[in-house]
């Protein structure tokens, strides 16, 4: 009877095969014990409850039943056990006061009984609930240990498939939609819809091969529990049975069959879902394990699940906007690097490898008037979308301000006017922009190198190589002292030019401290690692800068590095003709005639009519508003550059003459005879040059130099 009514008063307990085995066992004992209580007049306060009853109360614990239903189906129990008993004593006697004494003593028996057993009970009831809490907890812990130790989604899935599978479940797997792997870019267009197994993880290697494997592409069939599970959001939990495992856990006979030999019976889906957004399913089954998952483990497994989703999504975040960042990066940096005559360069941008994000690292080759060039090399405070903009926006000015012909102090404090108008521009909490920059200006026919430095690490130069005693070929290296100035962004403070010559032949390797600095590593041995690589280098830039990285970087970066090595050359006499004038108005003519008959040994007589205006106009304004000594100066190379220099700084400017002007056309008739024309400052005073293309028929060479007979 005892059975009959827990079966149809307590149908959730019912549910369990294990607590539905052990409720005859249990009312057994509790008859047995009250029986030796009433015969033996045993004290009721000391009677331990029968085993079979603390066992029934752990297994109540284990499946989640609630404790007042525990403690109902005792009441209801005793209940029924008194009843038979008043029943077999009216058997026994018709003595009416003999009989109410009984009751009445057997009810107070009973609620002592009752209130014994139901103490003990709790306590095994309250100790497995705390076990199990405590493995909750446990698990919990280790989740948010083991899971999203790196900003990769992949990992990522699989540590929630080993964890699963280390105190929980018997198999795991993971899927993610397709549309979320392909905004890191990691996959061809696919249907959205579809889903990827991207971990899988299992406690034995004899389970059942997975009828998608890692790496497959696969859907769940529309209206399937998986399906509905991704809709919703809502995990769930499911028995199976040998005779009913569904199809979509074993799409094919061979599978199923291989899915009863290894006795599945209990499955929990659990959608990724983070943010709002369902990012993908785990599934988390159970074969070796006899016992079912219940509400229990299914909380549990979407606690973990949770977790692992927002690491997921923190790693799917973290990809996409470093693959952005990294390819706005790459797009601001220069691309192709045309032919110099001054240097030969080669570069390397190389990203960080940690979770900061893309920095702002840069350089650029910037090709100046008089056949000189312009190395730099910065880098931006920061990471991410806006350090990679706010780098573009920097070389941009860079390169506005190198067509200015600034000397190299002059530029950055040019440069850092802009830098601070851009703080002034973001919007206030946001972090301050701030910068490094080395700007370098070599002249190939001087062999004069000129630089600044804005907080920015020094270069490193090379000598031209020669032999050693050994044999080898060996370089002179050396870290020049260049005054360092503050970084970009803090206004008010200079900056200086410090001017030193280069050999033809000279390496300069101009670097961002991403490839000398870092937390393990001591900068004067980074220093002295890249003087020894520098003084052994060999004849090839691109080998030089694999050599550098190779040697100076660990696998994976802390910071990111911009690396930019030139060999310098330098112009040929041949191709650079000087000659110095006085102020004397008469010398025009020479100065004609001296362009004419170097144009003609050069080849380039069709350009003679052009070009002898052009220095006419260039003389006389020296002449007539500069101040001696006065050089005019023919450079050779991919273009013809003329340049008349004085030591005036007095800047020329463009302006249309009225028509009964007699002067201010000579700069106006030079910008329509020129393809470019400016005037640069220095020290010493000032520049007015202007450039011309060479005929179709001058051929150039390797070097993009006009090739001599």
């Amino acid at each position: 009877m005892l059975t009959e009514v827990m079966r149809s008063d307590f149908p959730d307990m019912w549910q369990y095969d294990d607590v539905a085995a052990l409720t005859k066992p249990a009312a057994y004992e509790e008859v047995a014990t009250i029986l030796a209580v009433l015969e033996h007049s045993v004290d009721v306060t000391e009677v331990e409850t029968p085993p079979a009853s603390i066992e029934f109360a752990r297994l109540v614990a284990k499946h989640g039943v609630p404790i007042s239903v525990l403690l109902r189906s005792y009441r209801v129990c005793h209940a029924g056990m008194l009843h038979l008993l008043r029943e077999e004593a009216a058997g026994l006697s018709g003595d009416p006061e003999l009989l109410n004494a009984t009751a009445a003593a057997l009810t107070e028996m009973s609620f002592q009984y009752v209130d014994r057993t139901s103490e003990q009970s709790v306590a095994a009831y309250q100790k497995e609930r705390d076990r199990r809490l405590q493995q909750r907890l446990i698990m919990i812990g280790e989740a948010g240990m083991r899971i999203g130790t790196t900003l990769d989604t992949t990992r990522t899935a699989q540590e929630l498939a080993d964890l699963g599978t280390s105190r929980f479940a018997d198999v795991v797997t993971v899927d993610l939609l397709d549309s979320v792997l392909l905004e890191d870019g990691a996959l061809p267009a696919t249907d959205p819809s579809a889903l990827r197994r991207v971990a899988r993880a299992s406690v034995v290697d004899s389970y059942p091969v997975s009828a998608v494997e890692v790496g497959q592409a696969h859907t769940f069939p529309e209206g399937s529990d998986p399906s509905r599970a991704l809709a919703t959001g809502q995990p769930s939990r499911h028995s199976i049975t040998t005779s009913d495992i569904p199809s979509w856990l074993a799409p094919s006979p061979d599978h199923r069959r291989a899915l009863q030999s290894a006795g599945v019976h209990s499955v929990l889906l659990v959608p990724l879902c983070a943010r709002g957004s369902t990012l993908g399913l785990a599934q988390f089954l159970r074969h070796r394990n006899a016992e079912p998952f219940d509400d229990d483990d299914l909380l549990l497994a979407h606690e973990i699940a949770s977790r692992a989703a927002v690491s997921i999504d923190n790693a799917r975040r973290y990809t996409h906007e470093r693959s952005t960042a990294l390819t706005l990066q790459r797009s601001l940096l220069p691309q192709h690097v045309p032919a110099q005559p001054a240097v030969e360069t080669a570069s390397r941008y190389l990203p960080c490898g940690s979770r900061a994000g893309v920095g702002g690292d840069w350089y650029d080759v910037i090709p100046l008037s008089g056949a000189r060039v312009a190395l730099v090399v910065g880098d931006v405070v920061g990471r991410g979308l806006n350090a990679a903009a706010t780098m573009g926006r920097l070389r941009t000015a860079v390169r506005t301000l190198a067509d200015i012909d600034l000397m190299p102090d002059e530029l950055l404090t040019h440069l850092d006017d802009v830098v601070i108008r851009l703080q002034r521009e973001k919007a206030g909490g946001t972090d301050e922009i701030s910068a490094t920059c080395l700007y370098a200006v070599y002249d190939p026919v001087s062999g004069l190198c000129s630089l600044a430095s804005a907080g920015h690490v020094p270069p490193a130069v090379a000598s031209p190589p020669s032999l050693d005693s050994d044999g080898p070929v060996s370089r002179a290296v050396d870290f020049p002292a260049v005054p360092i100035g503050p970084p970009l962004g803090l206004g008010g403070l200079p900056f200086e030019t410090v001017q030193f010559e280069l050999e033809a032949g000279s390496l300069l390797a101009l670097y961002t401290d991403g490839l000398v600095e870092g937390r393990t590593r001591d900068l004067d041995a980074a220093l002295a690692l890249l003087r020894d690589v520098l003084a052994r280098a060999p004849a090839s830039l691109e080998d030089i800068c694999d050599r550098l990285l190779s040697s100076l970087l660990p696998a994976r970066p802390l910071d990111d590095v911009a690396l930019l090595v030139a060999r310098t050359r330098a112009l040929d006499t041949d191709r650079v003709a000087t000659l110095d004038l006085p102020s004397d108005p008469a010398v025009v003519s020479a100065a004609r005639a001296y362009t004419s008959e170097r144009l003609a040994d050069w080849g380039l007589d069709e350009m003679a009519f052009t070009t002898e205006l052009m220095v006419s106009e260039l003389v006389t304004n020296a002449i007539r508003y500069g101040k001696e000594p006065i050089r005019l100066r023919l450079i050779l190379q991919s273009t013809l550059v003329c340049e008349v220099s004085d030591t005036s700084s007095t800047a020329p400017h463009l302006r249309r003459a009225r028509a009964f002007d007699e002067g201010g056309r000579g700069l106006l008739l030079i910008a329509q005879l020129a393809e470019r024309w400016g005037a640069r400052h220095s020290r010493e005073g000032k520049v007015i040059w202007a450039e011309q293309g060479l005929p179709e028929t001058a051929g150039l060479d390797a070097n993009g130099l006009m090739s001599l007979s």
